[in-house]
């Protein structure tokens, strides 16, 4: 609370910025590389697509544009949603030691809006974020890698409005998730990202109205579980479609569960990733007050064991073979925001053209429309925790065996231990409806790492149709779904025997580097194993492939992750460059070798 009262007291000093009429001219900042599509960006308009495709309404009001901007370094205009410190924002800047960025811009209310209520949602704002309207606090949120929203209508009048967004972020000086940022970058870590990263906008409601949905499919009773939460009490009203035919329905009341038998449901996977349309309708007293389109999946995830008793992670009740790169989210030009939708649609979809199915998420939380690209392209995804409060991580030297039991007393203070919970429920809770997502990670290696037994437990308990992979390549120890180990030597395999009861999988290996002059974030770089052309590179990467694939049976082996998408900052270990522009491997025999992996168990 005391960081949110420090920018409420100071958020003033954005006035002298917001009442400056001149017009300024955006372009990029900085002299670092850009992706193609940073030149297709509307600066009147960016991002203009809808942000929240689970829940889509015909009426809103897009507040990405030209802002103003102060921090205690410098002041002037910022292009919402890139964060300060990237170049698409037209800043390129820092925070200063206060940590303070605050954001001011004035929006027109059209009269309609105000016969309901007025909400106000927010992609995502790293990291504490105080929200005035007119001059009033209408909401405060902590965490920077999930939504929120408030109803703002009490501080609206018709016409011309001012909205402040103040916003603290003390990057990894501070126990809040923070993934892979870091104030002063450089390996493995990277530029820290400050204040609004993903779309904020409005949207009128009427005064009774559908808040959240969540959609759960249970495959083996042969139903699709919808809970509308709402604003006030209500029928509400579910339509399966299918290519715009109702073919199942279910009503019930607002805030409850309301379970849709699905008669020969068409199943998702990978190679047919078919979605079902819904529509969602409020009835008070008779009369439709709210409707909201959405989508879901008929899909199972599970652990079973093959013909040899191995356990295998399962989709509709058949074993897959996980096979995809460890993906950063990361643009050199928006940091945490990519340039435009057509970009961020383009890794998932290459990813799933150069023979993947899988991608696993790292350490962060993508905008919601990344995941409905992952749904209907039919790539499956393993989300990870982006974990904090690194500096008080256990030790961990690469073991491949269990860890004595009962574990060790944490690490992390009660608070910090909190605020773990928080943005990890959170998130899953954010998450839960995109099909995509089959596997939780709440660890990744030992960052954060703490009580691990029980967080693999309550994670399970808080969503039991997914699997659990408590500590991706970190302190392992006997529990959750999953063992996941880390290898980046020449051998990408486990360095000790299988485990019977958990699924085995590689949940990191490669990392091979290759430089590409003109594409690089700085003029040097690294890989875990640097190599000399294309060719050489992919020679090493087959050889990587094959060895796992003449092993998936002799060490049991479910799924693999490659290190990585693209080149992030000095990390030269992508099969594409950091602008995406460059793909660094010999295309067809990268393919082939991948479909092999991927459909090893067809």
């Amino acid at each position: 609370m005391k960081r949110f009262l420090m920018a409420l007291a100071i958020v003033s000093i954005a006035a002298s910025c917001t009442d400056q009429k001149q017009t300024v001219e955006w372009q990029p900042a900085g002299e670092h590389i850009l992706t193609q599509w940073a030149a297709d960006i509307d600066a009147a308009n960016p991002l203009p697509e809808y942000p929240r495709p689970q829940m889509v309404r015909k009426e809103w009001m897009n507040l990405n544009g030209l802002w103003d901007y102060t921090t205690a370094l410098s002041s002037g205009k910022i292009l919402v949603p890139f964060p300060l410190e990237s170049a698409l924002s037209g800043v390129c800047g820092k925070v200063g030691e206060d940590s303070l960025l605050v954001y001011a811009r004035k929006f027109d209310i059209p009269a309609k809006y105000l016969k309901g209520r007025v909400i106000l949602n927010c992609g995502a704002v790293d990291c504490y974020g105080t929200i005035r309207i007119n001059g009033e606090v209408a909401a405060e949120h902590a965490g920077g890698y999930t939504s929120f929203s408030a109803d703002i209508t009490e501080f609206l009048h018709q016409g011309e409005n001012e909205i402040q967004v103040a916003v603290i972020d003390r990057t990894d000086t501070d126990f809040n998730a923070v993934g892979k940022q870091r104030v002063n970058a450089s390996g493995i870590w990277y530029t820290s990202v400050t204040g609004i990263w993903q779309t904020i906008w409005l949207e009128p409601v009427p005064e009774n109205y559908i808040e959240k949905l969540r959609i759960t499919p249970y495959l083996d009773l042969g139903t699709l579980t919808v809970n509308a939460a709402c604003s006030g009490a209500g029928t509400v009203e579910v339509k399966v479609l299918d290519g715009g035919r109702t073919v199942a329905t279910g009503s019930g009341k607002a805030g409850e569960d309301i379970n849709i038998k699905i008669e020969n449901p068409h199943l998702w996977s990978p190679d047919d990733p078919f979605l079902y349309d819904l529509k969602v309708a409020l009835k008070a007293s008779g009369k439709k007050v709210d409707e909201v389109k959405s989508y879901a999946a008929m899909r199972k995830v599970s652990a079973c064991r093959d013909n040899d008793g191995t356990l295998r992670i399962a989709l509709n009740d058949k074993p897959v073979f996980c096979f995809g790169p460890l993906d950063q989210g990361w643009w050199p030009d928006g940091l945490y925001t990519a340039p435009t939708d057509e970009a961020l649609e383009f890794d998932v979809r290459r990813t799933k053209e150069l023979g993947y199915n899988t991608i696993r998420k790292h350490v962060k939380v993508e905008p919601e429309r990344w995941y409905y690209h992952c749904d209907r392209l039919g790539v499956m995804v393993w989300q990870d925790m982006p974990n904090g409060d690194n500096t008080t991580s256990p030790k961990w030297d690469g073991q491949d065996d269990f860890m004595p039991v009962p574990e060790p007393e944490p690490r992390r203070g009660e608070e910090s231990q909190a605020q773990y919970w928080k943005d990890w429920s959170a998130e899953m809770d954010q998450l839960h409806n995109h099909p995509c997502i089959i596997v939780w990670v709440p660890f990744n290696e030992a960052w954060g790492q703490f009580n691990t037994m029980e967080v693999a437990t309550r994670t399970k308990l808080m969503d039991p149709t997914r699997l659990v992979n408590p500590a991706s390549g970190g302190n392992l120890y006997p529990c959750g779904d999953i063992v996941d180990f880390h290898n980046y030597s020449e051998n990408p395999l486990p360095r000790s025997l299988p485990h019977k009861d958990y699924v085995v999988v590689v949940g990191e290996f490669g990392g091979l580097g290759l430089r590409v002059p003109e594409h690089t974030w700085v003029n040097d770089g690294w890989g875990y194993r640097e190599l000399g052309d294309s060719d050489a590179l992919t020679d090493k990467y087959i050889s990587y492939v094959e060895r796992i694939i003449a092993n998936v049976k002799a060490m049991d082996i479910s799924g693999a992750i490659y290190t990585q998408t693209t080149d992030c900052e000095t990390e030269l270990n992508g099969f594409y460059t950091y602008d995406r522009a460059v793909f660094k491997f010999d295309e067809k025999r990268f393919t082939e070798i991948n479909n092999k992996l991927s459909h090893i168990f067809d």
